[in-house]
Parts: structure tokens; C-alpha cells; sequence
């Protein structure tokens, strides 16, 4: 029988579970070294971060989003329809996979209130059984580290905020400074809908028509709250996918800028320090397109002035005139990266879609 977490966390000691925070180096062998990463961000590859023999107990399909909370452990949401969220140890180990009523699991958010951590769940209603695929409605639900459920978001027709005809998908969730839930719906109509703390509907913005095109939101994949400058600056960067690129909002909904990432189909943005990661779940570059499935998949990195420094997995980022030449896949490391968890000593967890059913890969930091 595989120890449950509260066996595992009954065990541990405050200073074994310091210890255990701390990924473990694995001996490197220089005939399988790969290294990739520009500049001052450059990674060692480490495929086997999951050690095989683990499927068995914890199977999954597609990898979609994680998040690391406070005692070290990972949470990760995919879309196998019994094992929906798996936690992890730094170093690969799974600890535990459950859950069965996310079919369309797609988006994970870490949630902080006075002193207790939540995870606000995506389910985009979008879900596969055999070879078909289905749409349903899709709705947030917010629960706490063990799967108790909080309450849930659904259809925004419920409150007024859509008409009937309007798809809901939502696909990634952000909580701003003051408990403010702002949901992105980017399978379905293309809205920022914006809750109170206890999901009472609050107003929208976005959407794909209505707005100036430089503003639109066209596959509205990811959302997240910057925090660069200070809590009381606060804004909002909203991945545009099909346009490739960020837009920027305030907290109210006021569009601010454009963060360009050209060749690149960006997932949600990630902040560490002072830099934005992001995983790239397909390039627009003629080559890969044309390749089956189009495993065009890296990651990106950008500093505090949002210009593109590192691409691991990708081309080198060149600019000129101010411009960023679009981006490419280099060596074939990641397909289709659909989150980067960046973890506090600065390595990276890059979870993949479609990519053959297999677990997250480590990109270990390199001084």
C-alpha cells in the first residue's frame, strides 16, 4: 500500500520537512546533459523528474497546470478522468492522485486567506471519453488542499452577465490582493469575468468583438495578477493566444498595453522575482506546423521590462529595432508546454499537453 500525505507529513519533522522542500540533485552524466536556456537562464534537462513505475497507481493523460504551496508540496490538475489532481514532492515523487468530477480539468490557482492556502480548479467543459470529444458548460470551484469543495462559479447567464447563446469555458482563474476572483474564459466567449471573494458576480470586460482590436482577447488562455510593482499597483496580464502576446489591464478592467511574444502561443503568465514565465504550447513556425501534431512546444522567459531573455527549448530571443524576431522550437525537449511552475531555488517544473501521456519535466536551473 503507497503511503497516503497524512502519513507521509505525520512523519515529518520541521526540520526533515525543510529538508524535504529542497529538491534533490540528480548525479549528472555528461553523455545525457542537455542544456538549454539563454543567457543568464540556461537549464539542465531532466526528463525523468517522475521516475517510472508510478503510472501505474497515478495514470494520467495531459498535464495542464501546477502550483507549489507553502510546505513544499506540487499540485498538479490534468484531465484523466479518475486522477484529476496529482501532488508531487520537489523531487518527482507522486504523493497521492484524486479526483473524478473535473472531467474538463484545465486551470490551478494557489489562494492565500489568512494564513490558510486554497486552489481555485478550472474545469473547461471541454473532455474527451474514447474518441469522442464534448462541450458542456464549464464552472470554477474553489476547494481547500484536501478536495473539500468551498462553493463553485458556473454559467455567467446565472447572474445576468451572458446570454444564452454564449458559451462558457473557462480555462484559468487569478485572485487580486484584496480576495477579488477574476475568471478568464477562454474556450468559450473570450470574457474576464470579475467575482467578489465569495463569488458574487461583479462585472466583465474583454471579449473578441466590441473592443479595439489592439485590446480584443482572442483565446483568452491564462490570467494572472502582477505584483511586480507592489500590491497597491497591481494589474492584470491576460494571455491573448491566437494574437501571441499578453495584454495588460488594471484591476477595474482598463486596458494599459501589449506584451508581444511573436511565434509564440503563449499559456498563462508566471511570476518569480522579477521575471514573467510562460510555457509555449505551439510555435507559428512554418516547420513545426507542418509536423504531425505540430510538437512545437518550449518555454519562455522575461525580465522585469518584458522583453524575452531566454527561451528554453526555443530559438534564441533576437531583437532588433526593439523588436523580438518570432520565436521557434529548438531542440525537441518540451511539446506543447502548457504551464511553467517555477520553484523557490529557480528550477522549473514545464507541464505538457499531448504529449504522449507523460509527466512534467524538470529544467534544473543552472548558476
Amino acid at each position: 500500500m503507497l503511503p497516503t500525505r497524512r502519513h507521509f507529513l505525520a512523519g515529518l519533522g520541521t526540520a526533515a520537512a525543510a529538508t524535504w522542500i529542497q529538491p534533490l540533485r540528480a548525479a549528472v552524466d555528461p553523455k545525457k546533459d542537455t542544456i538549454v536556456g539563454h543567457g543568464a537562464f540556461r537549464y539542465r534537462v531532466h526528463k525523468d523528474w517522475v521516475r517510472p513505475g508510478q503510472a501505474r497507481y497515478h495514470p494520467i493523460l495531459n498535464c495542464h497546470e501546477m502550483v507549489q504551496v507553502a510546505d513544499g508540496r506540487l499540485f498538479m490538475v490534468g484531465d484523466h478522468p479518475e486522477h484529476q489532481m496529482l501532488v508531487f514532492k520537489p523531487d518527482g515523487t507522486i504523493l497521492e492522485s484524486w479526483g473524478s468530477v473535473w472531467p474538463g480539468c484545465h486551470g490551478l490557482t494557489l489562494a492565500r486567506e489568512n494564513g490558510a492556502e486554497f486552489l481555485f480548479v478550472c474545469d473547461s467543459g471541454l473532455w474527451k471519453n474514447g474518441n469522442g470529444g464534448y462541450r458542456q458548460t464549464g464552472r470554477v470551484t474553489k476547494i481547500d488542499l484536501t478536495g473539500r469543495e468551498i462553493f463553485s462559479i458556473s454559467h455567467p447567464m446565472s447572474v445576468g452577465a451572458y446570454e444564452p447563446s454564449m458559451p462558457f469555458n473557462p480555462t484559468e482563474t487569478a485572485i487580486a490582493p484584496n480576495g477579488d476572483i477574476y475568471v478568464v474564459d477562454g474556450y468559450g466567449s473570450d470574457f474576464v469575468l470579475r467575482y467578489d471573494r465569495n463569488g458574487k458576480f461583479l462585472a466583465l470586460f474583454g471579449g473578441r468583438t466590441g473592443v479595439p482590436a489592439e485590446q480584443r482577447l482572442s483565446n483568452a488562455h491564462g490570467i494572472a495578477v502582477d505584483l511586480r510593482a507592489g500590491a497597491d499597483q497591481a494589474t492584470l496580464i491576460v494571455t491573448s493566444r491566437s494574437d501571441l502576446c499578453f495584454r495588460r489591464f488594471t484591476l477595474d478592467g482598463k486596458y494599459l498595453e501589449t506584451i508581444a511574444v511573436p511565434g509564440c502561443r503563449v499559456c498563462r503568465a508566471v511570476f518569480a522575482g522579477s521575471e514573467l514565465y510562460a510555457g509555449v504550447c505551439w510555435s507559428t513556425d512554418p516547420v513545426a506546423s507542418k509536423l504531425p501534431g505540430n510538437p512545437s512546444g518550449f518555454a519562455v522567459v522575461l525580465d522585469a521590462q518584458n522583453r524575452v531573455v531566454s527561451a528554453p527549448g526555443g530559438t534564441a530571443p533576437i531583437y532588433a529595432d526593439g523588436k523580438l524576431a518570432p520565436l521557434a522550437r529548438g531542440e525537441p525537449i518540451i511539446d506543447h508546454g502548457h504551464d511553467v511552475c517555477v520553484l523557490t531555488n529557480g528550477d522549473l517544473i514545464v507541464c505538457q499537453w499531448n504529449a504522449f501521456q507523460t509527466y512534467p519535466i524538470m529544467l534544473e536551473r543552472l548558476a
